[in-house]
């Protein structure tokens, strides 16, 4: 399909994506800078950081992965840092930790908003001084490394609150990165259930899963607080349990029902008269037959005066969200609404 561009296992055609993917192209060249990417969780942080180290000077190198939420607080300092023998008990001989496993390579620090303020002041040294020290230790040990962190958490917020050091923060975002929220980049959702029920298929032989126009567009227009990731869970499960099925409407669970959606199928004539959807709830307008045949242009017309005064009615009058729901550009339904002299 024109206009779909994908970049280290991300695939999109919205702006936001295309926008997000030229900046992870110069990011990735430069080699060196840190860099902060925000979002919230399940907008894929991680693979925007894979897609930066696998498109740099450094992709020969590690790329170590490092979730500052998931390691409790006396653990990730070794875990970082390493420690040396005798450290504490149980270390029995040195380690090296995960930012000298990184030397060469990038550190992916995800959720750094979790940090501690002791390992902050640790991990600012690393970045200002190009070394590390383990636990235990007495001498510094030079690195090389890249760091990208990571975070759902607004880290501007947490300096304010004294929760975050406010040097570290700097050091960090010299290259700031978003990462969309899913119900930011409509345009995208198509092309991952797609992605996503291919790769779920086990066997490419069988019949696709499909999706019918009411259940797409009722996907469209559910907020998806998990993001990427929940659509990629709800897609596993739409094939696992309808299997090389067309699923409507009600085979979803049921949050992700939209009872106000409009279905998406325009016939041929609809479509060049400038319609796009029809609703359920819309009735065409009344047909008589004649020997004098239809007038057809007017049938038209008014189905389209139907179709844009419910549109707008659902939006509570807001034009461009009933352009939205019309699939139509705000500047094309304005001109119609005019054009028709339609009372909103």
């Amino acid at each position: 399909m024109s206009g779909i561009h994908g970049f280290g296992g991300m695939i999109g055609q919205s702006s936001q994506m295309l926008e997000l993917f030229d900046l992870i192209s110069c990011v990735a060249e430069e080699g060196d800078s840190t860099v902060l990417i925000q979002g919230e969780s399940g907008t894929g942080k991680e693979l925007i950081a894979r897609a930066i180290h696998e498109n740099s000077p450094r992709k020969s190198s590690n790329f170590v992965p490092v979730n500052c939420a998931a390691i409790p607080d006396d653990l990730l300092e070794s875990e970082l840092f390493g420690y040396v023998k005798g450290a504490f008990t149980g270390a029995q001989q040195s380690k090296i930790g995960r930012v000298q496993f990184a030397d060469g390579g990038t550190l992916f620090l995800d959720e750094i908003g979790d940090m501690k303020p002791t390992l902050q002041a640790k991990l600012l040294r690393v970045l200002q001084e190009r070394e590390v020290e383990q636990v235990g230790g007495v001498r510094a040990t030079k690195v090389d490394v890249r760091v990208i962190a990571a975070t759902h958490q607004h880290l501007e917020g947490l300096v304010s609150e004294g929760r975050f050091r406010e040097d570290l923060y700097y050091r960090l975002a010299v290259i700031p990165l978003n990462a969309p929220a899913l119900r930011e980049r409509q345009d995208d959702i198509a092309l991952l259930v797609e992605r996503f029920v291919d790769r779920f298929s086990r066997r490419k032989t069988d019949k696709k899963t499909t999706f019918d126009a009411l259940a797409m567009q009722s996907l469209n227009n559910y907020a998806w607080p998990g993001n990427v990731r929940e659509l990629e869970n709800l897609m596993q499960r739409m094939v696992i349990l309808h299997r090389g099925k067309r699923i409507s409407m009600k085979e979803l669970p049921e949050k992700y029902r939209c009872d106000d959606c409009f279905i998406v199928e325009s016939s041929k004539v609809l479509s060049e008269a400038g319609v796009t959807i029809a609703s359920g709830d819309i009735v065409p307008p009344e047909i008589e037959w004649s020997t004098d045949g239809l007038d057809f242009n007017g049938l038209i017309s008014e189905f389209e005066d139907k179709l844009i005064l419910m549109a707008l009615s659902k939006a509570g009058g807001n034009k461009k969200e009933a352009a939205r729901l019309l699939n139509l550009k705000r500047t094309t339904l304005i001109e119609k609404i005019k054009k028709k002299n339609l009372e909103v």
